[in-house]
């Protein structure tokens, strides 16, 4: 599915997910609530599942979270990771309430002994443990060794800790070593991915809030995919976590490393060629299409002469000239619809073509269809002329290049030489 090589890793299992071992890269998130509120923290997981969300983190950071923890894992639709800071016995009760997944940070559980015993406790369970490492919560030691939070420290951290997992024979283990900086954090996975063969959790920490947490995320996260570097991720945005889910999944379809779920809408930005404003049918043509779920690719395009050429490759798009709109599928022109019932037809035509598929849709296609945008196309040039001098460029370059007997001329002569 994907073009580039991916890193060969453990496979492990979250509950009944897979990480690692060339299985599909999954998503993850954490939610906000109060893991005491079992209702709305239920309500948030189902929430996230919906977004895209394959695994979901759930802070125990007392005994009322670990109580929650027990009503929540049976209820819940993807498997439970616990996330724990400080308290190795919470951990315990974590895996007593049944979590699919233990998150400890070696930066805040520093006891080996500690450290053992949750291993120990997970292994007679069958529970996987990320080593979860955190620039922002360093071991003293590492950070008076080494300065800072650079990469070799993050990694140094990660590698003590699953020794420690080892000598306890504790094999089921991912790694993380998030940081805030985008290259710090590129370069510490990196390092890691060139130490151990564990699969590997990617994510810039403490990114921020949307645009700029997007924006981080996706530089760093999308960086080390296409070195074939991660196994799972997960975006960590100050908003609603339903956003990081959506996120995460969205970058994985962009990459062709998940199976398009719902709808990629493509656009062009718009220019003085356009007749309609561009932006706001996208925007209606994205809300419409989107609460209808279609896990297709929609164009909307503003010039008639070259919309349907230029995103041949969307499943279906609209093309909108003045008055009126031409809908194609596949780059075919199928029917030509008023300026006003654009994103309606578009709609029902992207209902249909999910249900009949492609070759049904072309073959019930509007038999003039094709025929009135060739015209409308000419009259379009014909009024406003060539915006892209197609002609006018072609003549310069054969000037350029000679005139066609000259070139075919010197094509011969170099086919005939020695």
């Amino acid at each position: 599915m994907t073009a580039f090589e991916r890193r060969g890793t453990h496979l492990i299992h979250v509950g009944g997910v897979p990480v690692g071992g060339g299985s599909p890269i999954t998503v993850q998130s954490m939610t906000t609530t109060k893991t005491a509120d079992v209702d709305g923290t239920l309500a948030q997981v189902y929430a996230l599942r919906g977004a895209g969300a394959d695994i979901v983190r759930i802070t125990c950071n007392d005994v009322d979270a670990a109580k929650g923890l027990a009503e929540i894992v049976p209820r819940s639709p993807v498997p439970i990771i616990a996330d724990i800071h400080f308290q190795y016995r919470l951990a315990l009760a974590a895996l007593e309430a049944g979590v699919q997944g233990l998150r400890l940070n070696p930066g805040n559980i520093r006891k080996p002994e500690h450290i053992k015993a949750v291993a120990r406790a997970a292994a007679d369970r069958g529970v996987p443990i990320r080593v979860g490492v955190n620039a922002g919560s360093l071991d003293k030691d590492l950070l008076e060794k080494y300065g800072s939070a650079v990469p070799q420290a993050l990694v140094d951290s990660a590698v003590h800790e699953i020794r420690l997992l080892e000598e306890v024979g504790f094999s089921d283990i991912k790694i993380s070593v998030k940081h805030s900086n985008v290259r710090s954090m590129v370069e510490s996975y990196r390092l890691l991915a060139d130490t151990i063969d564990y699969p590997l959790h990617l994510g810039v920490t403490e990114a921020g809030p949307p645009p700029a947490g997007l924006m981080k995320s996706v530089a760093g996260i999308a960086t080390l995919l296409l070195e074939g570097i991660g196994d799972t991720i997960r975006f960590s945005l100050t908003a609603d976590p339903v956003e990081e889910a959506e996120a995460g999944r969205r970058l994985l379809e962009q990459l062709g490393l998940r199976e398009r779920a719902g709808l990629d809408l493509i656009a062009c930005p718009s220019c003085g060629r356009a007749e309609v404003d561009v932006i706001q049918v996208a925007r209606d043509a994205q809300a419409a299409l989107e609460a209808e779920k279609l896990p297709i690719q929609v164009a909307v395009m503003g010039c008639i002469v070259n919309g349907p050429g230029e995103a041949r490759e969307a499943d279906i798009g609209i093309a909108a000239g003045k008055g009126k709109g031409h809908l194609f599928i596949k780059g075919q022109v199928v029917r030509v619809v008023p300026e006003a019932e654009m994103v309606e037809a578009l709609l029902d035509e992207a209902r249909k073509l999910v249900d009949e598929g492609v070759e049904a849709r072309l073959a019930a296609a509007e038999g003039t269809a094709e025929q009135i945008a060739e015209e409308t196309a000419r009259e379009l040039l014909a009024a406003r002329g060539d915006a892209n001098r197609t002609e006018e460029r072609r003549a310069r370059v054969a000037e350029v290049a000679g005139g066609d007997a000259e070139v075919a001329g010197g094509d011969a002569e170099i086919a005939g030489g020695e």
